[in-house]
């Protein structure tokens, strides 16, 4: 069960037994890097500033630093009748997270 959502203001400093971070199109993996957005009204605009995206790639650590158990990485699939959820915006990372080593759980399964 769900038992707490949380930001990476409330967990940090935390260790959790086990976690689910989903993985929004905020921070994206394009290529060979990764590009860092912001939702701005209605549209996603690029982050330029190394300070915000300096913090961006923080609060992507502190989430995915704090499970002691185990954890789940939800990355959406994009959804073609909106264009504020692309699929070019989440392929990209699950393509490389699944590079990385990170199994799917349909895999795990067996």
């Amino acid at each position: 069960y769900l038992e707490d959502v949380a930001t990476q203001f409330h967990v940090q400093g935390l260790e959790l037994d086990w976690a689910c971070v989903c993985w929004d199109g905020d921070f994206r993996h394009i290529g060979s890097g990764w590009s860092n957005h912001s939702f701005r009204g209605n549209k996603w605009q690029r982050i330029n500033s190394e300070v915000g995206q300096a913090y961006q790639r923080n609060a992507y650590r502190v989430l995915l630093t704090r499970a002691r158990q185990g954890m789940v990485i939800c990355v959406p699939e994009g959804a073609a009748a909106d264009p504020t959820r692309s699929a070019d915006y989440y392929d990209g990372t699950y393509a490389y997270l699944k590079s990385a080593g990170i199994p799917e759980l349909d895999s795990m399964q067996s």
